[in-house]
């Protein structure tokens, strides 16, 4: 009888699954946290613009209920209620949308505020992509999270054969010296950890402050000048805003400065 009552235990050991094992879809995110659904997530808010095209680069989407501010690539994305930004998080408006998946940033979102959420038993899926390889990553990851496993493995692939391309196409150009503008109050760039920074040395770029610890270091104007950048380039909202140039053409005047270019 004892015997027979052992056998009955690793039978149902053997068949019955446990959490996070047969029957979930899991994955690991960049904070080391495993993240366990027992069906592909359909209600997704993304707390990053980089999150939120990440997600639709795996296939995924049309799953989006929210995202956060500036989240407006690709177009469909700009139509989607926004949940705040990364200074504030707006709580009650992401329950009001009933995720079952939220994707935050590591280095922009709170961690106080998402353990919120997470206490209200909603998943948190953190990612902090710092390498082109992290990026094809955090796409399959999702792409397993929203049931598009084989679309987000194809796409990442293709992403990595790309990038090898531009890899191969500039590995022997003469490098152009960049600085690249962040923000301009106060002066802020990035280092060569920072995607930009590596996407610079990619096509064939070099990163004047490049050498510097922090991602994104605060430096001064007189830096800039002693570094004497081939060319300064500068972000915005989309590809035709210039107003973060503009701006120090207006009160600091770049192109005073002979031999520097400005794009």
């Amino acid at each position: 009888m004892k015997r027979f009552g052992l056998v009955f235990l690793i039978s149902l050991a053997l068949f019955c699954p446990l959490p996070g094992l047969a029957g979930d879809l899991c994955a690991t995110d960049d904070s080391d946290h495993k993240v366990c659904l027992t069906a592909p997530a359909k209600r997704v808010v993304s707390l990053s613009p980089g999150a939120t095209e990440l997600f639709f680069s795996a296939g995924a989407g049309e799953k989006l209920v929210a995202v956060s501010a500036w989240s407006d690539y690709p177009l469909e994305a700009a139509e989607l209620p926004q949940v705040g930004n990364s200074n504030r998080l707006d709580l009650e408006a992401i329950v009001a949308v009933k995720p079952d998946l939220v994707l935050a940033w590591v280095d922009g979102n709170s961690a106080s505020q998402l353990a919120k959420i997470e206490a209200l038993g909603v998943p948190v899926f953190w990612l902090k992509p710092r390498t082109f390889e992290d990026i094809a990553s955090a796409v399959e990851r999702m792409a397993v999270l929203s049931g598009n496993e084989k679309a987000g493995a194809n796409r990442a692939a293709d992403y990595l054969s790309d990038i090898e391309q531009l890899r191969d196409r500039y590995r022997k150009a003469r490098p152009v010296r960049v600085f690249y503008q962040v923000w301009h109050e106060p002066l802020l760039t990035i280092n060569d950890k920072e995607l930009i920074g590596r996407a610079i040395s990619l096509c064939g770029g070099s990163n004047v402050f490049g050498h510097l610890s922090r991602i994104v270091p605060r430096i001064s104007e007189e830096a800039v000048l002693e570094a004497n950048p081939d060319a300064i380039l500068s972000g915005g909202e989309d590809s035709d805003d210039r107003r973060w140039v503009e701006h120090w053409l207006n009160t600091r005047n770049w192109l005073r400065w002979q031999g520097i270019t400005c794009i």
